[in-house]
């Protein structure tokens, strides 16, 4: 644990030996180098920035009322009490396991004459970036990274980062346009073994439109702050983002080496760590044909089994636990959410994909006074959806199989009630709760839903979870709105090594230090005027 904490406490040391330990180098193992090449640092970054999201996932979920506990009243998730303990990992992975890496594979990049992987290098660092400051708020990073020079550093503001973001995305842009003439290693290798660029093999094209697609999901989370939000602008940065898709950043999950087993699906039946989850109301009336009368969605029964009916959070559910067959001729006593599509032992987690660029674009184009835009950007997003986990990645890979989505079955959607039928038709509501059925499990769903202040004239099913008196009492505040999450608290680590940090955190919101009951409930700079 102290090796561990040390390591966390560094902030990416970098691996250059001091003078002093120049006189040990007649013991250095050839087999441990104290160095290695960017191809071989890259992948980490890729693999463990994009975990990072996957561990904050084991939280918003229940935030964002896609699933909540099976068990009523059981006093953690879906009620909203939250401990230090539960932020650690989204605070750790960030900085530990995947952003210290990148200086030092920029430094080698850099050294070696290789901008691609420079390029790799500011766009993931400004994925983590944002991913962790759209979580927790003010993250540190102009003092980050330094080692044993400064084991704590200061917080940047949330607004700071935000522009720290949309810097690097630029810088990588640019590093990514140069020819790869200019390179002197390539950006993805599979000889001898693949290294390199995991998430979009060596395609420079696709890092540059991930760049721009970041880009736009910030621009749009300051819908807010007038003065500052510019709807125009957003899409200008759509236009220059996915085309398909195919652009989609996400990370395949895979079998671990052995002696490991399972696979790396934090939503997978093998990890089990939603065994005491089930689907919420709010996600099964979407899909049943409750919230849009006699308007099923072919979704339902891949999203969700068809026999799934939800639970309000804190209320939980009497439904026994078995009878979703996964393997065939097999009831394991699993929840009705290892049925689901995203809960594939062999899925995929998604960051950023095309389908909520399209809804970006929609609400962008609303805000903006477009609506043709809005009502063609709105059905796109529908379609891409649908055909991603219906046409394209249905049935794939064994044992699940989930039903096919047809044509047919889509146009019949987009001509229902569910979706508006003419550009005069399109509303927020209708945008965001395509856009909210389309972004099932990904934390990013939770920055709609604080922008929106969880209005329930926009997500028509929210329900304030029982049970959380602790909550009601320690915020003070009449409206439910304004009791809901709006953070999540710092991790525990910082809790013990960087106090004065967190202590500040508190006071700017106007917390008492540790009372983090109050402080989940107050907004982040992205969340107000």
């Amino acid at each position: 644990m102290k090796k561990y904490l040390l390591l966390l406490g560094l902030l990416g040391a970098t691996t250059a030996l001091t003078s002093c330990e120049k006189f040990l180098d007649v013991n250095t193992n050839p087999n441990n180098p104290t160095s290695t090449t960017p191809n071989f640092l890259l992948p980490n970054i890729i693999a463990n920035g994009i975990q990072t999201q996957m561990f904050t996932a084991l939280r918003t979920p229940y935030i964002e009322q896609y699933v909540v506990n099976r068990t009523a009243n059981s006093g953690t998730n879906d009620q909203y009490i939250f401990t230090n303990a539960q932020s650690t990992n989204t605070f750790n992975y960030s900085y530990f396991q995947s952003g210290g890496n990148i200086p030092p594979m920029i430094a080698a990049a850099q050294a070696e004459g290789s901008p691609y992987y420079v390029g790799a290098g500011k766009i993931m660092q400004a994925v983590i970036l944002a991913h962790v400051t759209d979580m927790l708020g003010d993250v540190p990073y102009s003092e980050a990274y330094q080692g044993g020079a400064n084991y704590t550093p200061k917080y940047d503001s949330q607004q700071q980062i935000y522009a720290t973001i949309n810097q690097l995305c630029d810088e990588g842009i640019v590093e990514m346009q140069k020819p790869a003439s200019a390179n002197v290693r390539p950006l993805y290798s599979t000889a001898p073994s693949e290294s390199g660029d995991i998430l979009y093999k060596g395609d420079v094209g696709k890092w540059t439109r991930l760049a721009y697609a970041l880009k736009a999901r910030q621009a749009q989370h300051l819908t807010k702050k007038q003065g500052t939000y510019d709807p125009v602008a957003v899409l200008a940065l759509c236009d220059k983002a996915f085309t398909s898709s195919a652009d989609d950043a996400q990370l395949n999950y895979q079998v671990p080496v052995l002696p490991l087993t399972g696979t790396t699906n934090i939503f997978g039946v093998t990890r089990a760590n939603f065994g005491g989850a089930t689907f919420s109301a709010n996600i099964i009336k979407y899909l049943n044909g409750t919230t849009f009368p006699g308007v099923v969605d072919p979704r339902f029964g891949i999203m969700a089994p068809t026999t799934s009916t939800g639970a309000n959070p804190g209320v939980g559910t009497s439904l026994p636990a078995t009878g979703i067959n996964i393997t065939p001729g097999v009831t394991p006593a699993i929840t009705d959410f290892y049925g689901g599509w995203y809960a594939r032992d062999l899925g995929y987690f998604e960051v950023i994909t095309y389908h909520e660029l399209k809804f970006i674009e929609a609400e962008a184009a609303y805000l903006a006074g477009n609506r043709q835009r809005a009502y063609d950007a709105l059905r796109a997003g529908i379609r891409a959806h649908m055909v991603k986990i219906g046409v394209g990645g249905s049935s794939s890979p064994p044992p699940v199989t989930f039903p096919q989505i047809t044509t047919a079955q889509i146009n019949a959607y987009l001509a229902s009630a569910a979706v508006p039928q003419t550009p005069a038709a399109v509303t927020p509501r209708s945008i965001m709760e395509q856009k909210y059925i389309a972004m099932f499990l990904n934390p990013d769903s939770w920055s709609d839903l604080r922008r929106y202040d969880f209005a329930s004239n926009i997500y028509v099913n929210f329900a304030y979870p029982v049970g959380t008196a602790v909550n009601q009492s320690a915020a003070g505040q009449a409206d439910p709105k304004l009791r809901y999450p709006r953070r999540l608290p710092p991790g525990a680590t910082e809790v013990l090594y960087s106090p004065n940090a967190v202590a500040k955190l508190f006071a700017d919101a106007g917390v008492a230090s540790g009372d983090i009951n109050t402080y989940i409930t107050k907004p982040l700079w992205f969340d107000q005027p």
